[in-house]
């Protein structure tokens, strides 16, 4: 079973690797500006949905935090290089840990309950940062945002340097997932009591996956903020949320390729429906339910049976 599961593992780790190369080619063939923007901002939400599939499709807790925990990653390096003037050397690292520390105390709070109630919190949780960084004017700035000087006015070396967190993820993930923390991970989601009365320590491996997909989280936020140079309450929205699930479900939960796959195919269908109004959640709503009922495994898991089918 162990040897099967490394397997699906690789294949699905190449599968990524290949749709990351053909990223990587892209601005050979595009130099526009605009759409090498979108794909950042894409590869942004993938290294969300990554985090968020970690702690969801691979340990069974459903978070509804994970923008929340980008928003404090941006606003942990933006409030040093705007206040203080940080080197960027330490406003990243610290970024990172800000979101990772938080991530470890809702954890702390958070991960004896289960289903709904963890839910709930969460989603508690992320409207609570959210109001509180939106109001604090005097030290946030609120909604007007901080804005922060960019490392890089170079949008190509941005593309690369974001191409490259998300190969380093799709490889730290494929290492962790194949180890023994892997199937404490999978344990736990498969049947908790199980886990538990074969000596598995529940509660601290749950913590440990959420702290993970926090620090996940923050190492996009804090990406996304000097990309962007500007840092504000918007990147915590529950809709920013509702997107990654979103790429998860469609891509293939509790998978290695279907995030990544799906972070690239709703944003990219988000950007291309823009100028027909607000369409794209239901859109996005529609095609969940669809692949809920018909779909379990999302678009990689269908590719996978379709491949998979023995030749008549």
């Amino acid at each position: 079973m162990r040897s099967a599961l490394q397997q699906r593992l690789r294949s699905e780790l190449r599968t990524s690797l290949v749709l990351l190369v053909l990223v990587a080619a892209v601005p050979i063939l595009v130099r526009n500006d605009y759409w090498l923007g979108v794909l950042i901002v894409s590869m942004y939400f993938a290294l969300l949905a990554g985090g968020w599939n970690l702690l969801a499709g691979y340990t069974g807790q459903f978070s509804l935090a994970p923008a929340t925990f980008a928003m404090l990653g941006a606003y942990g390096t933006g409030l040093l290089a705007y206040h203080w003037h940080v080197s960027p050397w330490l406003t990243i690292p610290a970024g990172i840990l800000v979101a990772m520390v938080v991530g470890m105390v809702l954890a702390g709070i958070v991960m004896r309950l289960r289903g709904p109630y963890l839910a709930l919190t969460t989603l508690s949780f992320a409207e609570i940062m959210r109001i509180v960084i939106g109001n604090s004017y005097g030290f946030t700035r609120g909604d007007l945002g901080l804005s922060i000087p960019t490392l890089m006015n170079d949008r190509l070396a941005w593309y690369y340097v974001f191409l490259a967190a998300v190969v380093a993820m799709q490889f730290g993930l494929y290492a962790l997932l194949r180890s023994r923390v892997g199937l404490y991970l999978m344990a736990i989601r498969d049947d908790e009591i199980g886990a538990a009365s074969r000596g598995v320590n529940t509660v601290f491996w749950k913590t440990a996956s959420f702290t993970l997909s926090s620090a996940l989280s923050g190492l996009a936020g804090v990406l996304y903020a000097y990309f962007s140079s500007l840092v504000s309450p918007e990147l915590g929205l529950l809709l920013q949320t509702g997107l990654v699930i979103c790429m998860v479900f469609i891509g293939g939960i509790a998978s290695l390729a279907g995030p990544v796959i799906g972070a690239f195919l709703v944003y990219l269908t988000s950007e291309s429906l823009r100028a027909v109004g607000g369409v794209q959640l239901i859109v996005f709503a529609l095609l969940v339910i669809l692949i809920a009922r018909f779909f379990r495994d999302g678009l990689w898991g269908l590719a996978r049976r379709i491949l998979e089918r023995p030749a008549r």
